[in-house]
């Protein structure tokens, strides 16, 4: 059995953590976790996608607004990745911050 001091301090410090989540992100412990679930479906739809290497881009969500970073070798691939980005639950907006990689020609 766990003594009432002991729970006292569990229920504390677990207050304490969620507490430090939100004044550190500015999110509640609720927002982070979904946007984290966001990022995660993201990412899945991004390395799925069998018609095009996508699987380097960085994904980053926050306040479910999707952002992605990175070099992709085509302006199809830059589209294509928004498209599946937006198709995610969840997602409020999307911003593309992809550059197309400069062919050596």
């Amino acid at each position: 059995m766990i003594s009432k001091p002991k729970l006292s301090s569990l229920v504390l410090m677990a207050f304490l953590v969620l507490s430090a989540c939100t004044s550190m992100t500015g999110q509640t412990a609720g927002e982070y976790v979904d946007d984290t679930a966001i990022t995660a479906s993201v990412k899945a739809k991004l390395v799925g996608e069998k018609t095009a290497n996508l699987t380097r881009i960085e994904v980053e969500t926050t306040n479910q607004v999707v952002t992605l970073n990175g070099i992709v070798e085509s302006a199809d691939q830059r589209v294509k990745a928004e498209q599946l980005a937006r198709q995610v639950g969840g997602v409020k907006s999307v911003k593309n911050n992809l550059q197309v990689q400069k062919s050596s020609s």
